[in-house]
């Protein structure tokens, strides 16, 4: 049932920003639509609870988005590796990197202000920053673009691209060595 599978560059690179520039792209390609799953999971229920005004639904997300903000799996990832992949004989999901894990620190935070908005009786605000919120996780569910992932990068620094890490690892001085010595040459 396993297919082979391959990653535009532009697919690579977006997953790289989000964090999974340390996994081997073999790895990444067969699963790389998957990693999509939590996010859209997320977008449904946010903008269910943006379009019901649910305080309830928002916290409730709240708590699944910090749990996936402090750990490098996501709970919905769960539904993925226990049953999906079985079906698709595909393997477990990569663990999600730092930049992913603060944009969902970030959703978790939105969420909360936004569950806030709707339970004080803000209901202007608490639309549009559901709204906002809903369009940034639909726009990484959909594209694998991550905003948050972005403004990360933008303030810690950018992934190496993969074509650069290949040139030297055929050297022998693979990104993680290399990345090592800059950093003992920084100090």
């Amino acid at each position: 049932m396993s297919q082979t599978r391959t990653l535009t560059p532009r697919t690579s690179r977006l997953l790289d920003i989000q964090g999974f520039d340390t996994v081997d792209v073999q790895e990444l390609a067969p699963v790389a639509p998957w990693l999509r799953l939590a996010f859209g999971l997320c977008a449904v229920l946010g903008g269910v609870g943006t379009l019901l005004a649910s305080p309830i639904i928002l916290l409730v997300l709240t708590l699944i988005a910090a749990v996936a903000a402090a750990s490098p799996v996501h709970p919905f990832d769960l539904i993925y590796n226990y049953g999906i992949r079985h079906l698709t004989g595909t393997g477990p999901l990569p663990r999600r990197g730092v930049p992913t894990r603060v944009g969902c620190g970030m959703g978790a935070v939105l969420l909360l202000v936004t569950a806030w908005a709707f339970s004080a009786g803000h209901l202007v605000v608490g639309y549009a920053l559901g709204g906002v919120l809903t369009f940034v996780v639909l726009l990484v569910s959909t594209t694998d673009i991550c905003i948050p992932s972005l403004i990360y990068r933008s303030i810690f620094g950018w992934p190496r691209a993969r074509d650069a890490q290949q040139k030297d690892d055929r050297h022998g001085d693979n990104a993680v060595h290399l990345e090592r010595r800059d950093l003992r040459h920084r100090a």
